[in-house]
């Protein structure tokens, strides 16, 4: 099997986001930002976490520079597959916008093909509860999101703070089976050198 180039990975991310993110309404900001092609996307190696962690910043200034981008999803498909490795990772991202001066700017958003919720005893949800998959994605994924275009969409968005409710209960409605099947087969059209649909 071919290996998996960037440009592959990043086709199959675009597709998860058009046919997971918008197909399911998991982010009802997102089909306006596709149908503006107004998200960056770019691919880092988890295996070099200062290199990743560089790439972070990049793209930060990059849309620093850039405001009709409004978003940028940074994809790992090699290293990070370990939840917890990818969470400390994100921690360091997260404390590195700090240190860069972007708190208030930009926040990370977090996906990874393994996500379990935090606490996920206490709200039931467990590992296999379909509920997972509103953060989960064919590889680990970083979102950079522009604060300020945020609060703008949810200004006029009712009830946000429903949409977690929502969507868990919309993963829940199709089922762990499918899901995990969209994922897997967004990663075998990659590996496999085919564009998906």
């Amino acid at each position: 099997m071919p290996a998996l180039t960037p440009e592959n990975c990043l086709n199959a991310t675009r597709q998860w986001v058009e046919d997971f993110v918008v197909a399911h309404n998991v982010c009802p900001f997102a089909g306006r930002e596709v149908a503006r092609n107004s998200i960056e996307y770019r691919q880092l190696d988890g295996n070099d976490l200062e290199g990743a962690l560089l790439g972070l910043v990049e793209v930060c200034r990059y849309l620093d520079e850039t405001p009709e981008v409004e978003t940028a999803l940074l994809v790992m498909p090699d290293g990070l597959d370990d939840f917890d490795d990818y969470l400390d990772a994100l921690a360091l991202g997260e404390a590195l916008l700090i240190d860069q001066g972007y708190e208030g700017i930009y926040q990370l958003a977090s996906f990874h093909p393994d996500y379990v919720f935090e606490g996920s005893v206490s709200d039931g949800t467990d590992e296999d509860d379909p509920a997972n998959y509103t953060n989960r994605a064919p590889w680990p994924t970083w979102h950079v999101i522009r604060e300020a275009g945020l609060e703008r969409a949810l200004v006029h968005y009712t009830n946000p703070e429903q949409i977690p409710e929502r969507n868990m209960q919309r993963m829940r409605e199709l089922g762990t089976e499918q899901l995990a099947q969209q994922l897997a087969g967004l990663r075998q059209l990659a590996a496999a050198g085919q564009q998906p649909n």
